[in-house]
């Protein structure tokens, strides 16, 4: 695991130990970002189940502003701080040892320009952090879903799905931020 791009181009992630989480492939994050273009630049980042906090990173070393990384896993935790420090963006940074959902409900709206959600597979409850993640984005934010292919992506309330790629087991799944109207 690396950084692809960016300022901080080649340099090694740790992945936590354990098998909590699932590590992003090199090839998912390089099409994830290339869907994401220049939305990248600029962004206020938001990595939910973060793990080893490597789509946040990468996302920094495109440009980003700033990413709040939310985790709770003291191994992937663990993890993420080692990478921060390795790549340098400890400033740019924010870690918050938090269940995800509570983290949702005390967020401010229209704060994040880009959300990416990696929930554990088996929990296949995405329903409740996608609905209170949208309401966190800004009027021209996106959120990513990094999902079991088998997984049903539900329709919420103010995200339309925009695009889908898959990757063997895996699909990401992006939405962006509608004016309230649900996906049919």
């Amino acid at each position: 695991m690396r950084v692809i791009a960016g300022r901080a181009r080649g340099r090694p992630l740790r992945a936590p130990r354990g098998t909590a989480t699932r590590p992003i492939a090199d090839r998912v994050k390089e099409t994830l970002f290339a869907i994401l273009g220049e939305r990248v630049v600029d962004a206020v980042v938001l990595d939910l189940y973060a793990g080893s906090g490597a789509i946040g990173i990468e996302a920094i070393s495109r440009g980003a502003a700033s990413c709040d990384f939310v985790e709770v896993d003291r191994h992937a935790l663990a993890a993420l701080t080692e990478n921060l420090e390795r790549t340098g963006f400890i400033p740019q940074a924010a870690v918050h040892r938090v269940d995800v959902e509570r983290f949702l409900a005390s967020a401010g709206e229209d704060q994040y320009d880009l959300a990416f959600l990696d929930p554990p597979y088996a929990s296949r409850a995405i329903l409740a952090p996608l609905q209170r993640a949208a309401r966190c984005l800004t009027p021209a934010g996106m959120a990513v879903l990094k999902h079991h292919w088998r997984t049903e992506v539900p329709a919420v309330l103010g995200l339309s799905r925009w695009r889908e790629r898959r990757f063997g087991e895996t699909t990401l799944t992006f939405l962006s931020r509608t004016g309230g109207e649900e996906e049919p």
